[in-house]
């Protein structure tokens, strides 16, 4: 991953100015049960997004296996839009006891599980060090002041101090993050207690900017596809991730941040190992800081399932979607299921109700605007099929050359509608 720009010291004044900011930090857009001068206690509502903020980078949240307590996690998460006073969201979203956060720290991932020296400045949860996150809650930390580069990597760090039997995280990273096994090492901007590496995130679903104003993002809602599953790990070359550099390179687009909201094996209409697209759009999507636009590529895991929704049930999830989100002032670009004949359950029957799916896709009016990931990737010479050069060699999944190809067929002018 490329090494972020921003200097060293720039987070390095953050700690030291947590405290006379107190008052500043505490905006009141959270909710809270409780509070002290050493930890916070947040109700299970989720909160609304902070004002005036853009979220940067997310990950959609999901049940992630047993949970462990007493070590630190230092998650490194690579940004999109750039701006001030960063905060991180953390989701206990699935736990089925509450979570207690000894130490959060944010600084600038130097290498590895290193952080830039002087960068890594301590997270605060209503003006205290420790938060505790009942099962089904959702936090937003206190802003940290200083400046977050766009496109820059950092590194998260959160001791667990306690939690229960389930982890709410997601397991999908496709980037490397670190482990210290035993203890509070979350202010440590060394990396030699980091002695164990993952490919999860675990708790931390989302970081948020102050941008420019007048600035937004935009949410890629999807399935593996979106998450990125076949892409080459710890480069960044996900869709979504080539998309958050066209628009930051775009100077006539205000969409700059980017989301990545999408889960393995997600469907719309069903739960699979993590709820529905239907059940999940109101945190993954909704309640993200500063969303205009959602991109929905979501469908082919229905169409596959055995059995299988019909063309109208799946059409009938799409519409929920739209006006959910219209209702919600925000724009829905449709995108197109894409070719996967070849893939271990690929059947005829279903390749009919994926046409049908697409045709009210393209065609419908109902979406804000259409991006064609089917055209963009298919096999000119076999339609129901990726082109070869884009095909990780499972004929689902593209690899690193069919996600830039993806990023590329969307029309940046299409995201902005006027909601």
């Amino acid at each position: 991953m490329q090494r972020p720009g921003l200097p060293a010291r720039a987070f390095g004044l953050l700690a030291a100015t947590a405290a006379a900011l107190g008052a500043f930090m505490a905006t009141g857009t959270e909710s809270y049960a409780a509070q002290s001068t050493d930890q916070s206690t947040v109700q299970t509502a989720t909160p609304p997004a902070p004002r005036s903020s853009v979220v940067t980078w997310a990950s959609s949240a999901y049940p992630a296996g047993t949970a462990a307590q007493d070590l630190t996690y230092r998650f490194v998460v690579h940004t999109s839009v750039g701006g001030r006073d960063l905060r991180i969201r953390l989701s206990n979203a699935y736990g089925d006891q509450p979570v207690t956060f000894g130490h959060a720290y944010a600084g600038v991932r130097e290498s590895g599980a290193a952080v830039v020296p002087g960068s890594n400045g301590r997270l605060t949860f209503r003006g205290a060090s420790s938060v505790t996150v009942p099962a089904g809650g959702v936090v937003y930390s206190d802003p940290l002041p200083g400046r977050v580069q766009p496109q820059s990597d950092l590194a998260i760090s959160l001791y667990v101090r306690g939690a229960g039997t389930l982890a709410t995280g997601h397991k999908g990273a496709r980037a490397t993050q670190y482990v210290a096994p035993a203890g509070d090492h979350a202010a440590e901007e060394g990396a030699a207690a980091y002695s164990q590496q993952i490919t999860s995130w675990y708790y931390l679903d989302a970081a948020v900017v102050r941008p420019p104003r007048g600035t937004g993002a935009v949410v890629a809602f999807g399935d593996s596809i979106t998450d990125g599953s076949a892409s080459t790990q710890d480069t960044n070359r996900r869709w979504p991730d080539f998309l958050a550099r066209r628009l930051l390179a775009d100077p006539r687009s205000r969409l700059k941040g980017v989301a990545n909201e999408g889960i393995s094996g997600n469907r719309v209409l069903a739960d699979g190992s993590a709820e529905s697209a239907l059940k999940r759009l109101d945190r993954d999507v909704l309640t993200q800081a500063g969303v205009r636009t959602t991109i929905l590529l979501e469908g082919i895991n229905d169409i596959k399932a055995t059995p299988g929704p019909t063309a109208d049930d799946l059409i009938a999830g799409y519409r929920q979607i739209i006006a959910r989100s219209h209702a919600r002032g925000r724009c829905v670009v449709g995108a197109t299921v894409m070719p996967y004949e070849g893939w271990r359950e690929y059947e005829a029957v279903d390749e009919t109700v994926r046409q049908q799916v697409n045709a009210f896709i393209r065609t419908s009016g109902e979406f804000d605007a259409v991006v064609d990931f089917d055209k963009a990737v298919g096999d000119p010479a076999a339609p129901t099929r990726m082109l070869p050069a884009y095909d990780i060699g499972d004929h689902l999944h593209p690899n690193d050359t069919g996600m830039r190809v993806m990023s590329d067929a969307i029309s940046l002018r299409a995201l902005s509608c006027d909601r």
